[in-house]
Formats: C-alpha cells, sequence, structure tokens
C-alpha cells in the first residue's frame, strides 16, 4: 500500500492544465484499486477550496485575455485583408472554444473535490503544529525563504512525517508529490532533490519525494499507468465556429429548399395562388397566397442553392432524413446560441 499526499498545488495544476488532467484518473483508478491512499492534510482540503473558484475563472480569463490581444494586433497590422480575414476566422474559433476549456477545469475541480471528500482528512494535530512553529523559528525548510510565510508548507510536511512516524503495519511506502520546489526542494542543482533540511526523511523505499506526479503513479503500478494513459491520449477536438457556422448554412438551405418545393407544387396545383399582394390577416376560408414578386425572387434563390450544393444534396427526403436534418439544425443553432427547436428559414 502506498500513501501518498499530493500537494495543493498539484491538484491545481492537475484542473489548470488539460495535459495533465488524464492524471487524475489514474489517481481515481489507484484509490479504487486499493493501490493508492491518500493522505489528505486539513490545511490541503482547505487551501484547495480557497482557490478553486480562481482556477475556474482563470482557466478561461487567461485564454480570453491573450485571444483579444492577438486580434488587435492581428487588425493593426493590416497587410492582405484575405489572409487577415481567415486569421481572424481562426481565432474566432478559439474563442468559441474557450468556454469548453472553462467547463474542462470546473469538471476537473469537482473530481478533485470528490476524491478529497473520500479520504480520510488528517487533522493538524498539536504536535505537527509545534513542529511546524519550530521550523519556521529556526528557518529550516520549508520556511528557509526570507519574508515568506511558509507554515502552511511546514504543517504539509510534518503531516506527512507524522503519517510516516505512527504507521506500525510492515510493508507501508510513502511519498510526498509537490511542484513547490522553492519551498520543498534544494535552492540550486538537481529539483528532483529535496531541501537539505528534508533530505534525511525520504529514502529511495519507504518514504519517495516526487515533484512529478506521473513519476509516483509509474511507482507505484506502471502497468495501469501506461494503459490509461494510452487510453486517455486520444481526445475528441471541439468544433470550431467557422465549421459550426458553415453547416448551419447547409442544412438551413437544404430545410430551405424543401419548403421551397412544398410551395411549388402547392402553386402547380393550384393550393397556392400567386397575387400581386399579399394581404394579412388573411380571411377566414381564404386560399393561400404567395406574392408574385415575392415568388419570382424565391425560384432564383432556389437556382443559386442549387448551384451551390448541387440537386443531390437538396432532396427529396424520406420522413427518417428530414427529421435528422431538421435535429442537426436545432442542435448547431442551439449551441451556437438560439433556443431549442428554432427552425425558422
Amino acid at each position: 500500500m502506498f500513501h501518498v499526499l499530493i500537494d495543493t498545488c498539484v491538484w491545481l495544476d492537475l484542473a489548470q492544465d488539460p495535459k495533465q488532467t488524464p492524471l487524475l484518473l489514474v489517481v481515481e483508478k489507484m484509490v479504487h484499486a486499493g493501490g493508492l491512499k491518500l493522505l489528505v492534510p486539513r490545511v490541503v482540503v482547505d487551501e484547495f477550496q480557497r482557490n478553486r473558484a480562481r482556477v475556474a475563472k482563470a482557466s478561461s480569463r487567461s485564454l480570453a485575455s491573450h485571444f483579444q490581444q492577438v486580434k488587435d494586433a492581428v487588425k493593426k497590422l493590416g497587410g492582405d485583408s484575405r489572409k487577415q480575414k481567415t486569421l481572424l476566422a481562426q481565432l474566432d474559433d478559439v474563442n468559441h472554444r474557450m468556454p469548453i476549456v472553462g467547463d474542462v477545469a470546473e469538471d476537473a475541480l469537482n473530481r478533485i473535490e470528490k476524491l478529497l471528500s473520500v479520504s480520510v482528512i488528517v487533522e493538524t494535530l498539536s504536535t505537527i503544529k509545534l513542529n511546524a512553529a519550530d521550523r519556521a523559528l529556526h528557518r529550516r525548510g520549508p520556511c528557509h525563504q526570507e519574508n515568506k510565510n511558509s507554515i502552511a508548507d511546514a504543517i504539509v510536511i510534518e503531516t506527512y512525517f507524522d503519517a510516516i512516524d505512527s504507521s506500525a503495519e510492515a510493508g507501508q511506502r510513502f511519498a510526498f508529490v509537490t511542484h513547490n520546489t522553492k519551498d520543498f526542494g534544494v535552492a540550486s542543482g538537481n529539483l528532483n532533490l529535496p531541501h537539505p533540511d528534508l533530505a534525511d526523511r525520504f529514502s529511495r523505499i519507504k518514504s519517495m519525494y516526487f515533484i512529478c506526479l506521473a513519476e509516483c503513479l509509474r511507482r507505484i503500478d506502471p502497468t495501469m499507468v501506461s494503459r490509461l494513459m494510452r487510453e486517455q491520449s486520444w481526445s475528441q477536438e471541439t468544433r470550431g465556429l467557422t465549421e459550426l457556422l458553415r453547416m448551419e448554412d447547409f442544412l438551413f438551405n437544404q430545410l430551405w429548399y424543401n419548403r421551397h418545393q412544398n410551395l411549388r407544387v402547392g402553386i402547380a396545383e393550384g393550393r397556392v395562388e400567386l397575387v400581386d399582394e399579399e394581404i394579412y390577416p388573411r380571411k377566414p376560408g381564404m386560399p393561400e397566397t404567395c406574392q408574385r414578386d415575392v415568388w419570382i425572387a424565391a425560384l432564383a434563390a432556389a437556382k443559386a442553392v442549387e448551384r451551390k450544393y448541387g440537386k443531390k444534396n437538396l432532396g427529396p427526403w424520406d420522413d427518417f432524413e428530414w427529421g435528422m436534418i431538421n435535429g442537426k439544425l436545432s442542435a448547431i443553432r442551439w449551441m451556437l446560441g438560439d433556443e431549442w427547436d428554432m427552425l425558422d428559414t
């Protein structure tokens, strides 16, 4: 059994960086399988809760800020208008995906919170507080930096050391994972090594120090990590705004053309009367009408649609195909901001 204390900064980075998010699944699977038990100090839970809202907002806000700066720069530079238009369209695609990035971070934060909630929270004992205060008083790592209050880091590491000292079962192994190399690591040199003030509590077997969660998880179960990371390496790319708008236009014209053909049949069969000027509202019992100049423009528009998309892509449709076209258009319009079932043409 591996007892692993994952520092707050690691949890937050898992949520902020989509490239690291697959590691979260590995942790979940290992915890469920019983090969990994999380050591969760109360201070880690508190720090996570204080920072989760900031991380969720920052995941999309930072991209939005950079995105707008790039768009402004492209407009100021000028140049070939066609190339500029293409580039701005690509940037609009990025802008369209930004909310999805934020949603991914929010999902990861929820999963982390669930992991922490089902783990045994290690309360901060008075002995841990005293040992942490002693480190701060004598400026020993992780409290060695000038003008910085690292008492929370000291409590985290002392909680980890206390868990090792309190372990009575043989064969228990421990690992501490952090991205905070400035406080927990060596001042210079190999960043994979703990600070000299902490080094005597770490070893290659019982108590290990990591600055990379993936390396820690590989030490626990390399086969599971390889399998799960391979499965997670494929991700479905979200469609950009340009592609959505292009398909919306195609489906719109398919829908319009079908309605146009129905109107054409109605006029040919005499159920729809061509008039010079339509009068609304129609009196009860009056036949359906279509204004003559509107019909002439519709015939020209139908020819343009046929040239653009080809008659073979414009029907006729059976009931299933017609339902699919309506459903696709409704779904895309919903993605673009319309309400469901918005099928106006």
